[in-house]
């Protein structure tokens, strides 16, 4: 059966990566987060001193890009494939609440752009992937034969995110993160690199109400009849 490319974009905390590995699982196919390749980059930012609050070496951050490793290792243990930066396993690291603060930013500088989409499309050259992003069917794969943008209110992913955030232990509060959902949904919307937005040939998933297996039966059988019609 011929194989096809899944494009998942949307805003922060939609559940993006929760439905894309289920759906990459059930389909036999590879599953790539591209939004864990840029919060490594801001990691790496954070752990150089590049950027703080009041601070933002963009320059230093773009000729240090050459010499950044970031790539994923499948770790059978919790059956998908982690990142790594420069050898080192930052999967924990990269979902921090601190590196969502900074992560935005960082992926608004088109040389980290240029260099995280090369590798993406790389990763997807034989198909048979599905990929979740910010840009992945508007910019990284344009012609992919299926297109998904989710989306729901900024409360709902809010809440999602805060309770994802305190079962990692994490000393956070409810109105930190959805003052962070919503300045990224700002920033990656307004970006004038590959904004966040809606593939025109995108269907639109609003799941402020619908349940993860609900969620993931609806793009599971839309696959499955894109597949069928290849």
């Amino acid at each position: 059966m011929k194989k096809i490319t899944i494009a998942i974009d949307g805003f922060s905390s939609t559940g993006k990566s929760t439905v894309a590995k289920q759906l990459a699982k059930a389909l036999g196919y590879v599953y790539v987060d591209s939004g864990a390749m840029y919060r490594a980059v801001a990691l790496y930012a954070m752990q150089n001193g590049i950027i703080s609050k009041d601070h933002f070496d963009i320059e230093k951050l773009i000729s240090d890009l050459d010499s950044l490793r970031i790539n994923f290792k499948y770790n059978e243990d919790v059956g998908f494939a982690e990142m790594y930066l420069n050898g080192k396993n930052v999967e924990n690291e990269i979902r921090t609440l601190e590196v969502s603060q900074w992560v935005s930013q960082v992926a608004e500088i088109s040389e980290v752009r240029r260099m995280l989409v090369l590798q993406q499309q790389k990763m997807g050259k034989e198909k048979g992937v599905v990929m979740d992003g910010r840009d992945i069917g508007t910019v990284v794969f344009p012609d992919a034969e299926l297109k998904f943008f989710m989306t729901a209110s900024a409360e709902t992913r809010a809440k999602r995110r805060y309770k994802e955030l305190l079962d990692r232990n994490e000393n956070v509060s409810y109105e930190d993160v959805l003052k962070n959902v919503e300045s990224r949904d700002l920033i990656d919307s307004t970006r004038e690199d590959s904004p966040l937005m809606k593939a025109k040939d995108a269907i639109e998933i609003e799941n402020s109400n619908l349940s993860l297996k609900a969620q993931f039966k609806k793009l599971y059988d839309l696959a499955q009849e894109t597949i069928e019609n290849q």
